[in-house]
């Protein structure tokens, strides 16, 4: 870390693939200029913001420098308020990889020990139990980001190899040692940040893009099912409205279903379909290009100097400013949230035409044969709509609320981190909605007894069937969902499918 700028992917390679982080001799340099000058400020009684002084509302209470390392430590402990249930292990490793990679850029002004400490937790997997809920997302993510560094400090709660420990014994563990002190400007460097919502976030629009891949093989399968109209993904239709997402759309959805002897022609058996398969370009594609808008604006902010005062050593400045103010994060977290649960509205619309004896072209009606005896299918879609009606409870925008803070000085606020976890949940609901459509699509396929399916639909199908038999009577329907949404995690399914087709375009 240290010699160019990080990637979603190579976030994702160190929170869930195990990958190392290490720290170019360039980055160390940089470090050391802007602590020389933290420290000459500290050594002049020089009044700056957070170096020598309070914070929030006691930004004006100059802190002597017999007191700077005390005051680093109260900051920490009394910020320490975080509530809820901890993060995933791989959005709290996220939150440390994000704020190393800030304070290695030099403009944060703390020592090379206290990022190393970081680094070699990283390494050795000591995780912080950082409770999710807390922060405003403006002056930093100030309650979560302190559960980090209590561990550091060796207070606190941590995972090692798997097991909860207090933070000490976590540390001990991996051979690690506490930080004896923080001393100025490093507390407030290590939590003024938006670590916590960018990590989740991240998470959520990289799980998003494999996710809506998943869909347009759910696509796939139901055009299967319904015999539907490939005429709507004709290029010439999406190239004329010019859309990147609709356009790579409705070319995945064609080589998905190349050589199917069940889609069909318009007139051949209607002239058209519903929208939830006709209009699945343009629905699908605008979800995809908000992934896209909201992957770009990802990258730029796990790159991004978010620490309060800013030092820049070269111009021997120190700035206090926002930089901290989660709001450009929080508007596209609150956009991330709306197109995965459109992802899934569409998913259920197609559900429950599969399902629907009056809508699914002579399918048995919930696709169970002897239905009476059996409910087949039923129950899944009213799941489905119980899930798609939450989320659009969860898409209403974190970010249009402001609170007041610090006795008003910090009077706006943006609620990205709220934003942020919304947009995970979702996608949860999201990926259950989705493993139900592939689920019943493939039991539509088999009573359908479609001869020849398409180049990637039968990849799909195969997988489906090797984990999931047909379904020619009721039997206990969670387990079933769950094996579908388990193999839509491993992402086997895009897998097995690219192998055969080529890459799906997003």
């Amino acid at each position: 870390m240290g010699n160019k700028r990080l990637s979603l992917e190579d976030l994702i390679n160190v929170t869930r693939r195990g990958y190392k982080v290490e720290i170019s001799k360039e980055a160390k340099a940089k470090v050391a200029k802007a602590r020389e000058l933290v420290e000459r400020y500290v050594n002049e009684g020089k009044v700056s913001y957070g170096i020598t002084t309070g914070f929030g509302k006691f930004s004006d209470k100059v802190i002597s420098k017999d007191e700077t390392a005390t005051l680093q430590k109260n900051l920490i402990v009394s910020h320490s308020c975080g509530v809820g249930n901890p993060l995933p292990l791989d959005q709290a490793k996220g939150i440390m990889v994000l704020r190393v990679n800030n304070l290695i850029q030099g403009y944060s002004g703390v020592r090379q020990v206290v990022i190393d400490l970081l680094v070699d937790m990283i390494n050795k997997d000591v995780i912080p139990y950082i409770p999710e809920k807390g922060s405003l997302g403006a002056s930093g993510d100030l309650a979560p980001l302190s559960h980090m560094v209590l561990v550091m400090l060796g207070m606190g709660k941590a995972y090692y190899n798997g097991e909860l420990l207090d933070g000490k014994t976590a540390l001990k563990k991996a051979k690690l040692k506490p930080l004896e002190e923080l001393s100025s400007k490093e507390g407030l460097a290590l939590i003024n940040g938006t670590q916590v919502m960018t990590s989740i976030g991240a998470h959520a629009v990289y799980d998003g893009i494999n996710l809506m891949k998943h869909l347009d093989i759910a696509l796939g399968l139901s055009m299967e099912a319904l015999n539907g109209i490939i005429c709507a993904f004709d290029s010439k239709l999406q190239e004329v409205r010019g859309h990147l997402g609709q356009i790579n759309t409705a070319k995945n959805v064609k080589k998905i279903l190349k050589d199917s002897s069940s889609i069909t022609k318009q007139g051949d058996l209607r002239v058209q379909d519903p929208y939830s398969l006709r209009c699945s370009p343009q629905v699908h594609g605008a979800s995809k290009d908000t992934l896209n808008y909201v992957r770009e604006k990802v990258e730029i902010e796990i790159n991004a100097v978010t620490d309060n005062p800013i030092i820049f050593p070269d111009q021997n400045e120190v700035l206090s400013g926002g930089n901290f103010h989660g709001q450009p994060m929080a508007l596209p977290f609150d956009f991330l949230g709306i197109a995965l649960a459109e992802m899934a509205n569409i998913s259920e619309r197609r559900l429950e035409r599969l399902v629907n004896p009056a809508l699914n072209n002579n399918l048995p009606a919930f696709l169970v044969k002897n239905g009476g005896v059996n409910s087949g299918f039923m129950i899944v879609q009213y799941s489905a709509a119980s899930l798609v009606s939450e989320n659009k409870v969860l898409a209403h925008p974190a970010s249009v609320d402001s609170i007041p803070s610090s006795a008003n000085q910090e009077d706006h606020v943006s609620m990205g981190t709220i934003a942020a976890r919304k947009a995970y949940e979702i996608l949860g609901n999201t990926r259950k909605v989705i493993a139900m459509e592939i689920l019943t699509a493939c039991q539509g396929i088999d009573l359908r007894d479609v001869r020849k399916l398409g180049k990637g639909t039968n990849e799909a199908h195969t997988l489906v069937r090797e984990l999931v038999e047909y379904y020619s009577e009721d039997r206990v329907m969670y387990v079933d969902i769950e094996k579908i949404e388990e193999l839509i995690k491993t992402n086997k399914i895009v897998q097995k499918v690219e192998e055969n087709i080529g890459i799906l375009k997003i």
